[in-house]
C-alpha cells in the first residue's frame, strides 16, 4: 500500500485509524526508547540468551523490530510487491514468518552496532516520509501497526528479562494508588451482546473484526483478580498433587513439568517467596498472583468451584452498563469511559513497573465495578482463540490465523503493556501451558 493508497480503499479493507501522523511519530518515537532501555544494557551471552521455545534471541528481536518497521512503512507496496531492504539479508535473518524461531540462535545475526544503527536508519526514513505524507491513510495504517507491534515487543522483552533472571528493566517507578478493599463478585446482565470491536475510524486488529450478536446468560463474576494468598492456599492444600482439579491435558503438562507451585514461587522457612528478575523477595498477599498458565487458573477454578469467564463476559463486564449492556448504546473503549489510561485507572507501563495489589486502582472500575479490568496482569479466559464470524485477514496475515484453534484468550493488558495498546475488544492469546507471561486470571461463579 504506497503513497498513492487512498482513504476509501483503506476503509474499505477496515484498515482505518484516526490517528494524527505526529501523534504516530511520537508514539514510534517512544516505542524506540523503551526498546533501546530494555535491550542495550545487555552484553555478551545475555545478548542470545539460552534456546528456549518461548522467547527470542534478544539480538534476533532487536533487529526484528527495525526489519518490520522497513517492511511496512518502506518497503511494502502490495501484497505481490515488495522494496528492498536496507540490509540485504535482512529478509533471510529477521523474517518471523519465514526464519523457524529454534535456528534464531545458530544464524549470522548482525553485530549489536549494526543493529542499532539499522534501527536508526529504518525510524529516520519512517519518521519523514510521515512528515512528508501525513494524510497517506494507508502510511498511517501501517505505521500504527508498527508502532503496536515493537510496543508488544517491548512487554516480550521484559518477560525475557524475568525468564532469564537479568536485572530489572531501568525506568522511572511511580508510586501506585493505595489500595482499598475489593472482594466478592458483581452480578452482569448478560443478555443479547455485541462481541467485537465496531467499524468506527480506529485501528485495530484483524481478530477484533468486527462486532457480532452473542446470547450471555446473567452471570456473576469477581470484582478482582485472584491474588497471591488465594492462590497460595490451593498450593498449601496439594492443590498441584491431586489429580482431581486437573484437566487432561493440564495434567500432563503438569507431570512434565514437575510443577507444584507457580514457576517463581520458592518456599523457604515455611514462608513464600518468589523471583522478580533477579531479585528472590517475599510473596505480596495482596498482589495479583501471576506468571500462571491456564491449566493452572482452571485447576485453581475447580478447587475453588469457580470457573474462568468467556471472552465475551469478560468484555461485557469491561465495556458496558446496565443500560448500554445489551449493545443498544456505544461500548465503553475502556472500562472506566472513554479517558484514555493514566496511573490513576490502571497500572500499565510507566506507573508501577510490578504487579500491584489486586485493590488498587479504584478510579479504574467498571460500570458493573469490576476492578483492574485493564493492566496490572493479563487475565485468561475459558476460551479458545477463535475467528469472530466473517473473519477477513489484514495484510499482517501472521498475526492472527496461524494461531487460531489451539491458543486461549487472555484480555485486559499487565503492568508492561503501553497504554496506547489497549482497549476493551483487544484479545490477546497464548497457549495454555504458557506461564512466563505476565499472567494472572479472575473468576465466575458457577
Amino acid at each position: 500500500m504506497g503513497a498513492a493508497q487512498t482513504i476509501a480503499e483503506s476503509e474499505s479493507r477496515g484498515l482505518i485509524t484516526a490517528t494524527p501522523a505526529a501523534v504516530l511519530a511520537s508514539r514510534l518515537r517512544a516505542a524506540r526508547e523503551r526498546t533501546l532501555s530494555l535491550a542495550c544494557d545487555l552484553t555478551g551471552e545475555q545478548l542470545l540468551g539460552p534456546r528456549l521455545a518461548t522467547v527470542n534471541p534478544p539480538l534476533w528481536e532487536i533487529a526484528h523490530l527495525a526489519w518490520f518497521q522497513e517492511y511496512w512503512c518502506l518497503r511494502y507496496l502490495d501484497e505481490n510487491h515488495c522494496a528492498p531492504s536496507l540490509i540485504p539479508t535482512a529478509d533471510s535473518l529477521y523474517d518471523s514468518a519465514r526464519v523457524p524461531h529454534a535456528t534464531r540462535w545458530n544464524l549470522p545475526l548482525l553485530p549489536l552496532d549494526a543493529v542499532l544503527r539499522f534501527l536508526d536508519d529504518v525510524l529516520t526514513r519512517v519518521l519523514k516520509r510521515l512528515e512528508r505524507e501525513p494524510d497517506n491513510a494507508g502510511l498511517r495504517y501501517f505505521t500504527e501497526l508498527a508502532a503496536a507491534h515493537e510496543e508488544m515487543h517491548c512487554e516480550a522483552f521484559t518477560y525475557t528479562r524475568q525468564t532469564h533472571g537479568y536485572g530489572a528493566p531501568h525506568r522511572q517507578i511511580m508510586t501506585s494508588p493505595q489500595a482499598s478493599a475489593c472482594v466478592g463478585d458483581v452480578a452482569v446482565a448478560g443478555g443479547d451482546y455485541l462481541l467485537g470491536a465496531t467499524p468506527v475510524n480506529q485501528f485495530v486488529f484483524d481478530n477484533e473484526k468486527w462486532e457480532h450478536p452473542v446470547v450471555l446468560k446473567p452471570f456473576e463474576i469477581a470484582r478482582a483478580a485472584v491474588n497471591n494468598a488465594e492462590f497460595a492456599e490451593f498450593v498449601d492444600d496439594g492443590g498441584y498433587a491431586r489429580a482431581e482439579w486437573w484437566c487432561e491435558a493440564g495434567r500432563q503438562w503438569r507431570q512434565a513439568a514437575a510443577a507444584l507451585a507457580p514457576v517463581y514461587w520458592i518456599e523457604q522457612g515455611g514462608e513464600w517467596y518468589h523471583r522478580v528478575f533477579d531479585q528472590v523477595v517475599p510473596l505480596p498477599s495482596q498482589a495479583a498472583v501471576i506468571h500462571i498458565n491456564w491449566y493452572e487458573a482452571d485447576a485453581w477454578c475447580r478447587w475453588a468451584g469457580r470457573r474462568l469467564p468467556t471472552e465475551a463476559e469478560w468484555e461485557q463486564a469491561a465495556a458496558t452498563t446496565l443500560l448500554n449492556a445489551g449493545g443498544t448504546e456505544a461500548k465503553r473503549v475502556y472500562p472506566w469511559g472513554h479517558q484514555s489510561p493514566d496511573g490513576l485507572h490502571a497500572n500499565l507501563y510507566g506507573v508501577s513497573g510490578s504487579v500491584a495489589p489486586v485493590g488498587a486502582f479504584e478510579t479504574g472500575d467498571s460500570a458493573w465495578g469490576c476492578r483492574q479490568m485493564l493492566g496490572n496482569v493479563w487475565e485468561w479466559t475459558a476460551d479458545w482463540f477463535t475467528p469472530y464470524p466473517g473473519f477477513e485477514r489484514d495484510p499482517y496475515q501472521e498475526y492472527s490465523e496461524p494461531w487460531f484453534g489451539n491458543h486461549k484468550v487472555l484480555r485486559g493488558g499487565c503492568f508492561a503493556t503501553t497504554p496506547a495498546l489497549l482497549r476493551n475488544t483487544w484479545r490477546n492469546f497464548y497457549t495454555p501451558d504458557r506461564r512466563d507471561v505476565f499472567a494472572g486470571f479472575r473468576t465466575c461463579a458457577r
